[in-house]
């Protein structure tokens, strides 16, 4: 895929991707006078004459896609929420009568009388139909990621009054709330780290397209797609950072990963000569993330979390150091482990 060029208002020239000209023109970031170039022009020209169609006249809809117009997205319940405790957080949804919730089987941690609950396939939302076929492809996508096929419904069915149901964080770490209309209605994230979300939002997987990044940029060949215009949450490990790219490059230890807007271009680098890849202790790989929009970073990846767990415990044939003395040992002993 060759790389395009465009110049802003600075006089700066960044490097994007082909995918990613349509995000900053919706964004405003390239204008129609925006001067931009690829590989084969024979000179730098303004984004309306070079992309025409990203700058239709208003009130000239695109043609009629064959099959008639694409359904119309689902507007999503519109939910309050609060997030309690700090390190083992819980996110508690008040809804009002009639509004729904949508989680991962298993994510729920209590629930307030008037709450009900069904287990469906898929999340109900609009751009998830299509038939039996579309729900079947849905489900497919969903097997694709390791999650289960069904998602649970959590719907007010008292007569009157705002109930409250809450979903838990499986580990240590944060719950980040996000609006999805407030970041171009789709978040990329981990695949593991969607909790739960407002009834309307589609919940689909988005596929690496190059070999590297999904084999070794530590989040695998498929990302977890939030889309639609209302609340997510997602899930990660230790202490969660936010930073907002403007066409530069951070470069992020594989796995800190946790979600990314659509603007964000991901990729994987070697991390220096053999000897840094090889001593250094940060891995083989690195993962490079540029373009413009909102990305957010883990400090403690479950896997990480996992990996260390495992090397220091007794029974996988790690060393015990958090007792002090031989009496742990001997404690340890007289009461069975």
């Amino acid at each position: 895929m060759k790389p395009w060029f465009y110049v802003d208002s600075e006089r700066q020239r960044h490097q994007i991707t082909e995918e990613q000209i349509q995000s900053l023109v919706a964004s405003g970031i390239i204008r129609p006078d925006t001067l931009i170039w690829t590989e084969g022009m024979p000179q730098w020209t303004a984004a309306a004459q070079a992309q025409p169609s990203l700058f239709q006249a208003a009130g000239s809809p695109p043609p009629m896609p064959a099959g008639g117009p694409p359904p119309m997205p689902m507007r999503s319940h519109d939910v309050d929420y609060e997030i309690l405790g700090n390190e083992m957080q819980i996110v508690e949804i008040e809804l009002d009568p009639g509004e729904t919730v949508i989680a991962e089987a298993g994510g729920m941690n209590y629930m307030e009388d008037g709450i009900t609950f069904e287990t469906k396939m898929g999340d109900g939302s609009a751009a998830s139909g299509g038939g039996l076929m579309g729900l079947l492809k849905n489900v497919g996508k969903r097997m694709l990621t390791g999650e289960s096929i069904f998602m649970t419904h959590f719907t007010n069915r008292a007569p009157a009054g705002k109930k409250r149901v809450a979903f838990a964080a499986p580990y240590p770490g944060k719950i980040i709330p996000l609006k999805l209309s407030d970041y171009g209605g789709t978040i990329l994230c981990e695949k593991d780290a969607f909790l739960c979300a407002a009834f309307g939002t589609s919940v689909g997987i988005a596929f690496q397209k190059r070999f590297g990044a999904g084999l070794f940029g530590g989040e695998g060949f498929i990302l977890q797609k939030l889309t639609g215009d209302g609340l997510a949450f997602v899930h990660a490990g230790g202490t969660i950072v936010k930073k907002e790219l403007r066409g530069e490059t951070l470069r992020v230890d594989t796995g800190c990963l946790v979600a990314m807007t659509s603007g964000i271009h991901y990729d994987i680098e070697r991390s220096g000569n053999l000897k840094s890849m090889f001593f250094g202790g940060e891995g083989l790989f690195l993962t490079t993330l540029t373009g413009h929009g909102s990305v957010w970073l883990q400090s403690l990846p479950f896997s990480r979390l996992a990996d260390r767990i495992l090397a220091n415990a007794p029974a996988a044939g790690g060393s015990s150091t958090g007792e002090g003395s031989l009496l742990g040992g001997v404690g340890r002993l007289l009461g069975g482990d």
